[in-house]
């Protein structure tokens, strides 16, 4: 028997009795299974997920489900094709002993596995003040109960809303708050709303958007405190700058963590940035080795990026969770000639205040802005980004369509500024510096962050808050 036939029985014999386990049943989990079964994996599939609903559908709940068009619990993913897994909702991974090959769960059982693919994804940062957390009226957007719970809270009409944090999520909180007629405060530590993902000249052109909508947005202050009323439903906001608001529902849109506290002691490159993993979705180890049965995808995953001088990106967005998962389940049943690279290039949308806000590249890799076609005033534009003389992102407002064409300048580092289009001229084609605050301020971290080339990196370096 030839070494290649005999290699071919082999995998065939993984697909038909080996023993996936999927740890995170949200999108990627469930793309990556579903994947797999088309791929022709027959064997064992376990999709392990501390929330007891079934993978849903997370970007509504910040827009259609704070609107009351749709119902939190009317959010389900639809299955692509049947996965035959077996599921453990509602019980999360606490640890993982990779000399036994298990995943170790809350209720004390262990999950059997012969490759593991990690799809922990993020959670919301909670709040700073643990006793003030548990507060009535304090909310946070991730899952679809959170979702229901603030929806139910705007429905009930509160005097005034206070959102904290002004990143792309707490501004479309902030719109659906006007769309809904609700008083509503927006209070920011850095100089604008957007600024960390887009800039400060995008960044002013959303405060501007706020302000016309009604929004009343406090920059460069910070929430010091909140007090509550006898039955311990907050009431007021104490702010940096020394005013206090009269407030009935709190928002803290703080960002994101990521989920890797399971993994402690298990020896991969996990950190707050992520589980580092190679291009195929290979996790690597604490030592920058990388690993041959475990696997990452989703928001959870950090790996080097060729367009971004093979910087490792972390990127919170929904085409990174699915297309990481259907190239990590390729991977984990394929050879070595079969493998594919997990190489996306980060894209997102956003519709807040009557805007429909479009990007692709890494926006923040960008020291250099230029707008390219469109109105400004019109909120209606597209703008390129430019890193060393080549263009490494793109922004539209209420201008769409024209993003596949700015990808393709990205993806073949094409030069900045970019080639003038052939109509639609802006008056000012002038590039001019992008402002985008120092990344170290937590108040700016984007969705999507380069983390410089160790795999191991573990820390982020934050700056104290001043008050």
């Amino acid at each position: 028997m030839s070494a290649v036939s005999l290699v071919d029985q082999l995998v065939d014999s993984f697909k038909a009795q080996g023993r996936i386990v999927i740890v995170g049943a949200s999108l990627a989990g469930l793309r990556a299974a579903e994947a797999l079964r088309d791929n022709g994996f027959r064997g064992a599939l376990t999709i392990i997920g501390d929330e007891p609903h079934e993978p849903y559908d997370r970007p509504p709940l910040s827009k259609q489900v704070l609107k009351g068009w749709v119902r939190a619990d009317h959010t389900k993913l639809p299955r692509l094709r049947p996965v035959d897994a077996q599921w453990r909702l509602g019980v999360a991974a606490v640890g993982l002993d990779r000399s036994n090959r298990q995943v170790l769960l809350a209720n004390g059982e262990k999950v059997d596995y012969d490759r593991l693919l990690i799809a922990t994804g993020t959670r919301a940062r909670p709040w700073f003040n643990p006793e003030e957390a548990a507060l009535l009226g304090l909310f946070t957007v991730r899952t679809c109960d959170d979702a229901a719970k603030l929806a139910a809270a705007l429905q009930a009409c509160p005097r005034r809303v206070l959102i904290v944090g002004s990143g792309f999520v707490g501004s479309e909180i902030a719109s659906v708050c006007r769309e809904l007629g609700l008083p509503v405060t927006v209070a920011e530590r850095g100089k604008a709303p957007l600024v960390g993902a887009l800039g400060g000249v995008i960044g002013d052109i959303a405060a501007q958007m706020q302000i016309e909508a009604g929004v009343d947005l406090r920059t460069g202050v910070a929430v010091e405190g909140l007090d509550a009323d006898a039955d311990g439903h907050v009431r007021a906001a104490r702010l940096s700058d020394g005013s206090v608001l009269d407030v009935d529902v709190v928002v803290a849109s703080l960002g994101s963590i990521r989920n890797v506290e399971w993994l402690d002691g298990a020896q991969l490159a996990s950190g707050f940035w992520g589980v580092a993993c190679d291009a195929g979705c290979r996790a690597f180890d604490i030592n920058g080795v990388v690993t041959d049965n475990i696997f990452v995808a989703g928001d959870v995953a950090r790996a080097p990026h060729v367009l971004y001088e093979y910087q490792f990106m972390s990127q919170e967005h929904w085409d990174n969770a699915v297309s990481g998962a259907e190239v990590a389940a390729n991977n984990m049943i394929s050879l070595e000639t079969g493998r594919r690279p997990h190489l996306p290039l980060p894209s997102f949308w956003s519709g807040q205040f009557g805007v429909n806000v479009k990007s692709v590249g890494v926006c923040s890799f960008g020291d250099e802005i230029v707008f390219t076609q469109g109105s400004v005033e019109q909120r209606r534009f597209a703008a390129a980004y430019g890193h060393r003389g080549r263009i490494v992102g793109a922004v539209t407002f209420n201008h769409g369509k024209w993003l596949p064409y700015y990808a393709s300048l990205i993806e073949r580092s094409a030069p900045f500024p970019p080639p003038p289009p052939g109509y639609d001229r802006p008056a000012n084609c002038e590039p001019m510096p992008a402002r985008f605050p120092d990344p170290r301020e937590p108040t700016a971290l984007p969705d999507v962050v380069l983390t410089g080339h160790d795999p191991t990196s573990r820390g982020a370096e934050f700056r104290p808050r001043t008050r």
